[in-house]
C-alpha cells in the first residue's frame, strides 16, 4: 500500500489548506458585507459621536448653577429654548437659564451638563402644554453628567475595524454610523460542485429500480451555501470519463474556485474520477485514516483544487465537513476554521475499527457538565442519523473501543440555543 495514498485526517487537511489560497478582494455595498471578511482596515472619517449631546431627556445647564440644588432648596432657572434630536439651539446657555433638550439632541453652546426631567418640577408635564418661564431643579449634577462627548466611542482617524474581521450586524451599523456605504471584502469562493454515477436521477423523478435521487448534490450546494459561499451546480456526470471531463469543463468555463465532486474515487470498475483528474491535473492523495469517509480524492484539475468525496451520503457530508468547509472558510479570508470542540461524557459504548472515526451524535448539558449520546445506526448510508445529530464524537486513531462514562472530544455541528 501506498502510504502516500493512505495518510491521517490532520496530513490530509493540511494538504488540502496548503492548496487552497485566500481570494483576492471585491467592493460590495454595506448589507452586501454582512457575513463577509473585510480586506482592508476601515478608518473612521468621523468620530461617534460626532457632537456634544444628551443622554436623557432633561434641561441642558452650566452645572454651577445647580451646584447646591435639592428636593429642599431647589434652583429655578429660566428657560430660553427647546432642543429636539436633530435641531441646534442658536442661543448660548448662559448663567441662570436653560433649555429643555431631548436625548440625542446637541448640546448647546455655554452648557456643560444635563439634569433629567425626572429631577425637575417638569417630570409629569404634558407635552402638549408650552414651555414654562422657568423650572425648578431638585438635584445637583456635576460637569459632563448626561452628556455623550465627541469621539467617546469612535476618534477620527482611529482603525475602527481591521482586516480579516467578519461582518456581523453590529458592525454593519458602526460601518452606517460613519457613513461607510462600499466596502472591500474578499470574494466569495465559487464552488463546483459535481454528484457522479449512473445510479442517480432528479429528486422529482419517481423512483425506478437500480436507480436514487441525488442527494449529495443537494446536500453539498447545501453546505457551500451555509458557509456564505456560491455553489456551481454542475449536475450528475455517468460513469464515463468523458462525461466527468465535460461536466468539470463546465466548472472551468464558469471559474470555479475549487470543484467538490461526490463518488468515484473508491476502487470500483466504474469509479472514473481519479483517473480524469490525474489525467487532466494532479492527485496528491486518495485515501484518508478516517471513519466513515476513507476514499477522498484530492489535487488538482487545469489549476483548480479538487476534492472527491466518497458516494455514501454520510461519508460525503462528514468528509465535506471535516475538509472542504475548512478549504471554503479560507479561500473566504475566514481565520477561524474549525467548528467548536468541547469535551463531553460518554452515554453509551462505541466500538470502532481503529480509524479517525467521527460518531453522530447529541450532546445536552448537565448540572455536571457535557454528555453525548449516539443517535443509533452509525452506517454510511444513514442520513437520518445525522439529522437528529447536532455533533460527532471523535474517536482518536488506534482506538478501538470507548466505554460509557469515559471523556470523548466532541465537534459541534450545531450550537442549539435550547441546549446552550
Amino acid at each position: 500500500m501506498n502510504e502516500q495514498e493512505y495518510i491521517t485526517v490532520e496530513e490530509a487537511l493540511t494538504a488540502v489548506l496548503d492548496t487552497v489560497p485566500v481570494l483576492p478582494a471585491e467592493t460590495v455595498s454595506l448589507m452586501d458585507g454582512l457575513g463577509r471578511i473585510l480586506a482592508q482596515d476601515v478608518i473612521a472619517q468621523d468620530s461617534l459621536p460626532p457632537f456634544s449631546n444628551s443622554s436623557m431627556d432633561g434641561y441642558a445647564i452650566r452645572a454651577a448653577d445647580v451646584a447646591m440644588a435639592s428636593a429642599e432648596s431647589p434652583v429655578s432657572l429660566r428657560v430660553i429654548g427647546d432642543i429636539a434630536a436633530g435641531r441646534v439651539l442658536e442661543t448660548a446657555v448662559t448663567p441662570g437659564t436653560t433649555a429643555r433638550i431631548m436625548t440625542g439632541a446637541s448640546l448647546p453652546d455655554g452648557a456643560d451638563a444635563v439634569i433629567p426631567v425626572e429631577d425637575t418640577n417638569e417630570a409629569w408635564r404634558d407635552r402638549d402644554r408650552p414651555l414654562p418661564e422657568l423650572v425648578k431643579m431638585y438635584s445637583a449634577v456635576k460637569m459632563g453628567d448626561y452628556v455623550r462627548h465627541p469621539g467617546e466611542d469612535i476618534v477620527r482617524g482611529t482603525a475602527v475595524l481591521q482586516s480579516g474581521h467578519q461582518l456581523r450586524p453590529q458592525e454593519i451599523g458602526v460601518l452606517a454610523s460613519l457613513g461607510v456605504s462600499q466596502l472591500q471584502v474578499v470574494r466569495r469562493p465559487r464552488i463546483g460542485i459535481l454528484a457522479t454515477g449512473d445510479e442517480l436521477i432528479g429528486v422529482d423523478e419517481p423512483l425506478r429500480a437500480g436507480k436514487i435521487r441525488n442527494s449529495n448534490g443537494f446536500t453539498q450546494m447545501a453546505q457551500v451555501i451555509a458557509l456564505g459561499a456560491v455553489p456551481v451546480s454542475l449536475g450528475v456526470a455517468a460513469d464515463t470519463e468523458e462525461d466527468v471531463r465535460k461536466k468539470l469543463q463546465a466548472g472551468l468555463d464558469a471559474g470555479v474556485d475549487l470543484f467538490v465532486s461526490s463518488a468515484g474515487v473508491s476502487l470500483g470498475a466504474y469509479d472514473v474520477v481519479k483517473a480524469v483528474l490525474v489525467e487532466g491535473g494532479e492527485m496528491a492523495f486518495w485515501r484518508v485514516r478516517m471513519r466513515p469517509g476513507k476514499p477522498l480524492a484530492h489535487g488538482r484539475y487545469h489549476g483548480v483544487p479538487y476534492l472527491g468525496l466518497p458516494g455514501n451520503p454520510v461519508s460525503a457530508m462528514v468528509s465535506f465537513e471535516r475538509f472542504a468547509r475548512a478549504a471554503i472558510l479560507k479561500m473566504g479570508g475566514h481565520r477561524r476554521l474549525e467548528r467548536p470542540l468541547i469535551p463531553v461524557i460518554l452515554q453509551d459504548e462505541i466500538e470502532s475499527d481503529g480509524r479517525e472515526s467521527y460518531i453522530r451524535a447529541v450532546v445536552e448539558r448537565t448540572a455536571d457538565g457535557y454528555i453525548g449520546t449516539t443517535t443509533g445506526g452509525q452506517g454510511s448510508h444513514m442520513m437520518t442519523s445525522l439529522v437528529k445529530a447536532n455533533a460527532l464524537l471523535i474517536v482518536p486513531e488506534g482506538v478501538k473501543t470507548v466505554c460509557a462514562g469515559e471523556t470523548m472530544q466532541a465537534w459541534m455541528l450545531d450550537w442549539p440555543e435550547y441546549v446552550f
